[in-house]
């Protein structure tokens, strides 16, 4: 491989003789993800900093450093930063998975909440939960499989010499109804103990979580990270068509099955932890789009307005009816409603 040069685009690019392992960074990204990320550390020290026991930005990082008193340290690092920082990976794993679902849809409504893979993830999930009880590991394969046997029927469903966007779109409303009524059915049928640990799970929520969850989280999501940016130069290829990406030297079906596994575990981390957390994955490579104002889809910029997102969610679930606190995926769902009826309607009105 010879060594990355310049080559002029309209914005600062770096290339390779390998198609697999070129790359483009254009400047605005760079600094629209910098912002993004400085946005969401604040956010995280906002977070932490407020609540029934308030702390000053001192004592925040006196919690955070290890040199604050006992109370402090137990409030800061054992109570509120894992809940903080899992907000921030939940969320940027969620926006990368719409970023990825997206670019293969070629679709701004080609999110994994939409398709019905998130439904497939929530129903695996629970049948692991009614039938084996509650582990993370077990949970988080049960949501892994549902996700991507989901897929398979979406894609399998949506199939006609090819998978259009629109198609799979419509395929996919209709399974995540049915798979809605099989996990209604399946609450019906279990105890109400587990009728009652489901339905709060099933909410989308962060309540509860702790250092324990957080140590596993990461290193899923650390595993995860290294395909998903493998995959962005190939779904780049890939948005221009089969036919093109082929003759780019891509090979389409293996990028695709590939980027379907990969976008489900990410929805399966977060299902396996926090439940189904809704519309993160629709409204953030959208919003980053328009940020970096970008032809495609950008997975990192994506990524970084999803933690954004989720932290400035779960802090108002936290802080709008203190001292009860709201799940987050009320919280987005509200939110993202608004976002999905304003889509809808500009998205009619362009066809």
């Amino acid at each position: 491989m010879t060594a990355p040069r310049t080559v002029d685009f309209g914005y600062p690019t770096l290339a390779t003789q390998r198609p697999r392992l070129s790359w483009h960074v254009s400047r605005r990204g760079v600094c629209v993800v910098a912002v993004l990320l400085g946005l969401t550390v604040a956010a995280i020290l906002l977070s932490i900093a407020t609540g029934t026991y308030t702390l000053s930005l001192r004592e925040v990082l006196g919690g955070l450093l290890g040199t604050g008193d006992a109370g402090t340290l137990l409030v800061v690092r054992e109570w509120r930063l894992p809940r903080a920082l899992l907000a921030a990976l939940f969320g940027a794993a969620l926006g990368m998975s719409g970023a990825i679902f997206q670019s293969l849809t070629r679709n701004p409504l080609g999110s994994p909440d939409i398709i019905g893979f998130a439904s497939g993830s929530y129903t695996g999930a629970l049948i692991v939960m009614l039938v084996t009880g509650v582990g993370y590991f077990a949970v988080a394969a049960g949501a892994l499989g549902g996700g991507i046997i989901t897929a398979l029927i979406v894609f399998a469903l949506a199939y006609r010499r090819g998978v259009q966007g629109f198609r799979l779109i419509i395929v996919g409303i209709g399974v995540s109804a049915m798979l809605a009524a099989l996990n209604t059915f399946l609450m019906l049928k279990s105890t109400e103990s587990e009728q009652l640990t489901a339905a709060v799970w099933g909410s989308g929520s962060l309540n509860g979580l702790t250092v324990d969850t957080l140590g596993p989280a990461v290193i899923v999501f650390a595993v995860l990270l290294v395909p998903t940016l493998l995959l962005s130069p190939a779904l780049r290829v890939l948005e221009l068509g089969d036919d093109a990406a082929g003759s780019l030297g891509s090979r389409p079906n293996t990028v695709r099955l590939w980027a379907i596994v990969t976008g489900v575990a990410l929805v399966a981390l977060v299902t396996a932890s926090a439940g189904p957390i809704a519309f993160i994955a629709l409204v953030a490579p959208q919003i980053a789009r328009r940020l970096t104002r970008s032809a495609g889809v950008g997975i990192i910029a994506a990524g970084a307005t999803g933690a954004l997102l989720l932290v400035i969610s779960d802090f108002i679930g936290q802080r709008l009816f203190a001292p009860m606190q709201l799940p987050v995926g009320i919280i987005t769902v509200s939110v993202g409603g608004l976002y999905f009826v304003w889509l809808l309607i500009r998205e009619t009105r362009r066809r």
